[in-house]
């Protein structure tokens, strides 16, 4: 298996040409600005779009998907923009860093509360 070292781990080619940007964020190796706006905030207004299409369309399994993509999401980009914004010395990365702990709270109870609703229409669905 072709293999190459990204960051003292063996990493397949594929993965690192691929999906570089990504672990170099998740490593905290890439600039914090790209990841924030492009990694962060571009995505997440997709994903809130795209929801919000599933639940005017009714879609339940759509929605149910979404949250879990936009759960795993928050995970890669709270930690992402955690680790590109350090060390916190400059007005930036400290305010990235506040947002991102704002961020992490909403998303906890935005998820919360979405789930508790589908689960609702699952259960009233089934019985």
């Amino acid at each position: 298996m072709n293999q190459q070292l990204q960051s003292g781990n063996a990493t397949p080619a594929w993965v690192a040409q691929y999906f570089g940007p990504i672990i170099r964020a998740w490593h905290g190796e890439a600039r914090l600005a790209p990841v924030f706006w492009l990694g962060g905030v571009l995505p997440s207004l997709i994903l809130i779009a795209l929801f919000g299409m599933a639940v005017y369309s009714g879609q339940t399994l759509a929605e149910q998907i979404l949250l879990v993509a936009f759960a795993l999401f928050t995970v890669w980009i709270v930690v992402s923009i955690w680790r590109c914004s350090e060390p916190a010395e400059t007005l930036w990365q400290i305010l990235a860093r506040f947002l991102t702990v704002a961020w992490a709270l909403n998303a906890i109870m935005v998820l919360l509360f979405l789930e508790l609703d589908l689960l609702v229409v699952f259960a009233s669905a089934a019985g």
